[in-house]
């Protein structure tokens, strides 16, 4: 019996302070796209002093995210 597998790729959408992923993250769920952050080790032993954490999607959601953090860009 073959078992349901994802084999979609995961691709960065922003790399940033931990508090901006977040709230990117946010965004992004608020928009019904599924994002996850990623972080080094660092991060994990002290959350938000490591420099750079990314937002990751499914890269069938790559365009929808990027156009949601484009219009959080120009609002800003």
């Amino acid at each position: 019996m073959e078992e349901n597998v994802d084999n979609s790729k995961i691709v960065e959408v922003f790399s940033g302070s931990r508090w901006e992923a977040e709230l990117v993250k946010g965004l992004l769920e608020s928009n019904d796209i599924v994002a996850e952050v990623k972080d080094g080790l660092i991060s994990s032993i002290a959350p938000y002093i490591s420099p750079t954490v990314s937002v990751m999607v499914n890269e069938d959601q790559y365009e929808q995210a990027m156009e949601v953090i484009r219009n959080r860009d120009k609002e800003a």
